[in-house]
């Protein structure tokens, strides 16, 4: 094995104006690589640290599906259930049909909202929600903003097309009905403190803050990365809610520790298992239909399609170097992250740059196509 290009590849990085990054690669619990570039403060003075925190954004997609599927495999969550099951506020759902909207024929699934196929949009600043946040004073709970989310028109039919949405923010919501407590207690009891991650959160204690690595914003008009809040997150709406789409903060150690057991066949070094493979294979399995898939490769995640909750990897004929049913997502913020079941492979890569679509289209794929090219 040789890494030694894509350490020069991280060191790259920083000069395209990134102001810093950090990266691990995992296989069969072994830390293969670690390298960071760049620095940690806005200063520009402390290089980045080894215990760094970042907000991951839609990273946090990875483990929120993990833990559905978890309560999938236990029989507590039924992949084809409809969430009125287990949010009745769903059982009335319309949709948007051109300038009117009308009651929904379809009956909204888990699977749907896995697969960003319920019909759902992201805003969240709806009226619905408005109205939940004044009438809770501004502490609405994770099924409280999931509910009024219900109130929205549909974009489309439930299973007929795929938009990137806050489904899984209403998933969350579903986690807790199914597993009958609160959201981010089922995750430390079923995910984190299982595998020893002690960092993630959804939100950092005081004393933990120092570590939160700045945070920066892409301006393309002037090419600049400007400074924004460290723990500022869109979608932290209030104190109470989890959002399971997006709220997770993380160093990159805990989350590679997740990645690594979820491409060891669901287990961890320990032997904790987390999914069986079976589950793994159905977790990643290609979800979209003909018009799902043609809305995903707009996106284009060359060489993948979407599964329930992750890009799956479904041709080597396009995008470079990989396994089929590689599997991961990204983050607003520039974070990264790859399971690879076939070769035992996972890696995280974090940065803290909302709003660079050149992370996206450029730097994970190369990451990924180094990461192979090191492996061989």
């Amino acid at each position: 094995m040789d890494f030694s290009k894509l350490a020069a590849y991280l060191d790259s990085i920083p000069a395209l104006g990134v102001p810093g990054c950090d990266m691990a690669v995992y296989r069969d619990h072994r830390l293969l690589f670690r390298h960071s570039a760049g620095y940690r403060d806005e200063e520009k003075t402390q290089p980045v640290r080894p215990d760094d925190t970042y907000n991951l954004y839609s990273c946090s997609k990875v483990t929120t599906s993990c833990a559905a599927m978890r309560l999938i495999e236990q029989g507590a969550l039924a992949l084809d259930a409809p969430v009125s099951d287990y949010l009745p506020a769903y059982r009335r759902l319309t949709v948007r049909d051109g300038d009117a909207i009308r009651p929904a024929r379809n009956v909204m699934t888990v699977r749907h909202l896995l697969s960003m196929q319920s019909g759902l949009d992201y805003d969240l600043d709806t009226p619905a929600i408005r109205r939940v946040l004044k009438e809770t004073d501004g502490r609405a709970t994770t099924r409280q903003l999931a509910e009024a989310k219900a109130e929205d028109p549909l974009m489309f039919e439930p299973g007929t097309d795929f938009l990137y949405s806050a489904s899984h923010d209403v998933l969350a919501a579903v986690i807790e009905a199914a597993a009958g407590e609160k959201f981010s207690d089922y995750l430390r009891k079923n995910i984190w403190e299982p595998l020893g991650m002690k960092t993630v959160c959804f939100l950092l204690p005081e004393k933990e803050r120092g570590r939160q690595c700045a945070q920066y914003v892409y301006n393309p008009e002037a090419n600049t990365f400007d400074v924004m809040p460290r723990e500022a997150l869109s979608y932290r709406l209030t104190p109470n809610f989890e959002s399971g789409g997006a709220g997770l903060i993380s160093d990159i150690r805990d989350y590679a520790v997740f990645l690594d057991a979820l491409a060891c066949e669901g287990k961890a070094e320990d032997g904790c298992a987390l999914l069986s493979p079976e589950t793994i294979q159905l977790w990643n399995a290609n979800q979209l239909c003909p018009k799902g898939r043609a809305s995903f490769d707009g996106w284009k995640r060359l060489g993948y399609s979407y599964a329930l909750g992750v890009r799956t990897r479904v041709t080597l004929a396009a995008g470079g170097r990989g396994s089929l049913g590689e599997f991961g997502w990204d983050g607003a913020a520039g974070a990264w992250a790859m399971i690879d079941p076939a070769t035992h492979v996972s890696a995280i890569y974090l940065m803290h740059v909302r709003n660079y679509g050149y992370g996206y289209d450029v730097i994970h794929p190369t990451l990924r196509n180094l990461i192979y090219e090191g492996l061989e």
